[in-house]
């Protein structure tokens, strides 16, 4: 049986609907913040750093794709496309400030100051946000590397993403129109 449309739905039932949208999608980046927090990151790992970069940037596509398909196949494809996007962002955010402490660490002097967690949040924030105050810069060749990574992912992010993301709204959207029944998707 499918869903009712949303704008079929009575004030009462879509202000419920977005409410649990809006409070999955603040836990979820409550938690990502918090787990950023209390990682223990505050020791040399080596080559760590990388490795723990491009791991949790395979997860971060592996989470993507995930999301795109419960997208697709849920009830309400904008509303689960507002939480894919507060756990997306987010983690790509927390995964680049985590490998800059982790950079800092192994090599002290990788940026214009010492980096702490909440240092590295913001240096990744102003990387993200093409904003680039100046205040933290890096300074070693890892850094560098890592920070250009990071704005080049940012703008797939921004682009790429964004557009895939409104691509798998419009799939659901359609499959909601033709009648096709709704798959169930423990998420939607």
């Amino acid at each position: 049986m499918t869903a009712p449309h949303y704008r079929e739905l009575g004030p009462r039932r879509r202000r419920r609907l977005l409410l649990h949208s809006l409070v999955r999608s603040s836990l979820s980046t409550a938690t990502l913040v918090t787990v950023y927090y209390l990682a223990p990151l505050d020791s040399p790992r080596d080559a760590v750093p990388l490795v723990l970069l491009v791991l949790g940037l395979a997860v971060f596509a592996g989470l993507m794709a995930w999301q795109l398909r419960a997208i697709a196949r849920a009830p309400y494809p904008r509303l689960r496309a507002v939480e894919a996007l507060s756990m997306a962002l987010p983690l790509l955010l927390v995964l680049f400030a985590a490998a800059y402490i982790l950079i800092e660490q192994n090599a002290p002097g990788a940026f214009s100051e010492p980096l702490n967690h909440t240092d590295a949040l913001y240096f990744t924030v102003t990387v993200f946000a093409t904003v680039g105050f100046g205040d933290i810069v890096p300074v070693t060749a890892t850094a560098r590397l890592v920070t250009t990574v990071q704005m080049v992912i940012d703008l797939l992010a921004i682009g790429v993403i964004a557009k895939v993301i409104l691509g798998a709204v419009e799939t659901g959207l359609r499959r909601r129109e033709s009648g096709r029944p709704d798959e169930p998707d423990a998420l939607s």
